[in-house]
């Protein structure tokens, strides 16, 4: 007797062993024909698996969440199954699935061109059209690696001779296609459906080994319905015409170039935009009770290697070699082939800071603290470097030289829930002045690699979990991603086409203050380690203002925009009259610029909306003989006439931005 415990609680009793399709069917017919896979025991596995014992089972359909990760797998295998019945010689290596779609990697001497994709997901309809049964097949680990080797799979064999000799060989068939796969899958192709495209070509080393061979990319996306394809597919169409990198050119703000990789190059317009923003950090700061500080951006190695950070991020940090005995103080950019000849005791690595925690760290040792001092909250918009992979660098989303709004909050054990719970007041009333209402907040804990013993780190652990519950947040648990020192909050906004970005993130750390030997004095007049928090809001500068870009599609709200009005005219005569109307602006602190050009109104006018000034005000003989100005906002059609007074009340009122409200 074999009993089967649903979602529901009820029951369902068998005679003997039942296949998941068998329950699915018992179930009902409907059920039957929806089922995609069973979830047994909390582990997802195919609908041919037999339960020969009692467990809890659920039936999965597309309308289950985790049904996308089944579904883009078998799409990559059925990308994988059209591939090789187009192109013979190709070899198949690895194909996940990853957000929002999947990629396999194939090995193929002649390259894939933009053409072969429609040929290949043309191919891959047909397959589903054949609704091939998916079976899987156990084989013994010689037998396997031979039947790839005869192939001509040698990526295929070479992974199944990596595998542990305890684990199974699972092989998939479909059709006359078989791949290597733990599996789950779905029954048949059919299943799939037709909502998938293929996206773009890329290239991939072997394993991600830039000494392996460079193989060719196929990516796609995959969904449960063509909605869901149809609603993907129309915000990556909007994600291109906001990309920041375009909207960074059009508008005049920022350049990246080889010269200096990874760092920006900030024109008039956007160093407008970067100081607002951080104008606006500031006085938040200052508000809640931080003080700003600033330290060296080249600092001794040592100290690096007594927070832990020379061990665990040395691979990602710029090091300069310093030989202390030359008169002149002569530095090099330490190299990859060796010790340098000649090195002697004189001889000091100093980093570009990777980050600001060990130096706040210094500035809170100097002198003697009192439990009365705490909590300090010690910010700085620190500007640090990584090593960032060349290929891994993205516009301003991903750099090198960036400038954090970090800060560090040096407090008692008692003292954290409070600490936590302000910040996250804070940080949500920030992201909402930016124009970020929704975030989700992730608790990421120990990682795999970490410093301190598993004490400490339940210790802090349950310190943050406690200060979060508090504070009312809800959570998404997200395991092993918690920082070498703590577990950390991570805060993650939505932007306006409905993508994720991980900006701000609190850290509890209880492993730092002891590496770097911090201590107060208690109340019981002994010595103590202060709990060390370290939190972002924005995260980088460079990284939120291309996240601006692309939420506002660069037309900002007006506090934020670099050029907030431009004066123009109708014909030179009122030229006079223009530039007293941009003083008067600019006395009352708008952000104007001037347009007397010899040019056509209707052209003046389009080409400043197409650089998205929010507000245009044209004035000609009229409007100067009655003091006024016509107000043209971006997007719309329609003027407005105002006294120039009266327009500039109302305008500075707008320019003041949330700050003015609290």
């Amino acid at each position: 007797m074999v009993e089967i415990t649903l979602p529901d609680g009820s029951k369902r009793k068998f005679d003997g062993a039942v296949t998941g399709a068998e329950l699915a069917a018992d179930i009902g017919p409907g059920l039957a024909k929806a089922a995609l896979a069973v979830r047994v025991d909390g582990v997802m596995t195919d609908l041919s698996v037999v339960l020969e014992a009692d467990a809890e089972v659920s039936i999965v359909t597309s309308k289950d969440e985790d049904a996308l990760e089944l579904l883009r797998h078998d799409c990559a295998h059925v990308m994988a199954e059209a591939v090789k019945e187009l192109f013979p010689d190709t070899q198949v290596t690895i194909g996940p699935n990853i957000e929002n779609g999947f990629f396999y990697d194939f090995a193929r001497e002649e390259p894939f061109v933009p053409d072969d994709l429609e040929k290949i997901e043309a191919r891959m309809h047909e397959i589903v059209k054949r609704d091939e049964k998916i079976t899987r097949e156990v084989w013994g680990r010689a037998e396997a690696i031979q039947f790839f080797k005869d192939q001509g799979e040698q990526y295929k064999a070479e992974i199944i001779e990596g595998i542990p000799g305890d684990e199974d060989i699972s092989l998939y068939r479909q059709g006359d296609f078989i791949d290597l796969c733990r599996g789950p899958h779905l029954p048949s192709t059919g299943k799939l459906g037709t909502s998938f495209k293929l996206m773009k070509l890329a290239g991939a080393y072997w394993r991600g080994d830039s000494n392996n061979e460079m193989l060719q990319r196929i990516y796609g996306t995959c969904w449960a319905d063509k909605k869901q394809l149809d609603q993907h597919l129309h915000m990556l169409e909007e994600a291109e015409k906001r990309d920041h990198r375009r909207l960074g050119r059009e508008m005049d703000m920022f350049h990246l170039q080889d010269v200096a990789v990874g760092s920006v190059f900030w024109h008039p317009k956007g160093w407008t935009l970067y100081r607002t923003v951080q104008a606006y950090m500031r006085e938040r700061l200052e508000g809640g009770g931080y003080v700003e500080v600033n330290t060296p951006q080249l600092v001794d190695r040592v100290l690096w290697e007594a927070s832990g950070h020379w061990e665990k991020f040395r691979e990602n940090m710029f090091i300069a070699e310093v030989d202390e005995s030359r008169g002149g103080g002569e530095t090099h950019a330490e190299g990859e082939g060796g010790p340098r000849p000649g090195r002697t005791a004189a001889t000091k690595f100093l980093a570009l800071k990777p980050m600001n925690c060990p130096c706040h760290v210094q500035i809170f040792k100097q002198g003697t603290t009192s439990y009365r001092d705490l909590p300090i909250r010690m910010a700085e918009f620190g500007s640090c470097h990584r090593y960032e992979p060349s290929g891994a660098l993205h516009g301003l989303m991903r750099v090198r030289a960036f400038t954090q709004d970090d800060a560090h909050i040096f407090c008692t054990d008692d003292q954290i829930e409070a600490e936590t719970k302000t910040f996250i007041g804070l940080l949500a009333s920030i992201y909402k002045d930016f124009g970020f209402a929704d975030f989700v907040v992730k608790f990421s804990d120990r990682p795999l690699v970490r410093a301190g013993s598993d004490e400490v780190w339940d210790r802090a652990e349950k310190a943050l979990m406690d200060a979060t519950i508090a504070a009312g947040v809800e959570l998404v648990m997200n395991p092993g991603e918690g920082a070498f020192y703590g577990p950390k909050l991570e805060f993650v906004l939505r932007d306006a086409i409905g993508r994720d970005w991980q900006c701000g993130t609190h850290q509890v750390d209880f492993v730092l203050p002891e590496r770097l030997d911090a201590s107060y004095i208690g109340e019981d007049g002994a010595k103590h380690r202060p709990v060390m928090l370290h939190r972002a809001i924005l995260g980088s500068f460079e990284r939120f203002i291309g996240i601006l870009i692309e939420n506002y599609a660069g037309r900002f709200p007006f506090w934020l925009a670099p050029v907030q009005v431009v004066v123009t005219t109708i014909t030179n005569a009122a030229d006079d009259y223009a530039t007293k109307v941009l003083g008067v602006l600019g006395a009352a602190g708008l952000r104007c610029e001037l347009d007397v050009r010899n040019e056509k109104i209707n052209y003046k006018i389009r080409e400043h909306s197409h650089a998205k000034v929010p507000v245009i005000l044209v004035v000609g003989t009229n409007e100067e003989a009655d003091g006024t100005v016509a107000m043209r906002r971006l997007g719309g059609k329609d003027q407005e006439i105002l006294a120039l007074e009266e327009a500039t009340v109302r305008l500075a009122k707008e320019a003041a931005g949330p700050l003015a409200k609290s």
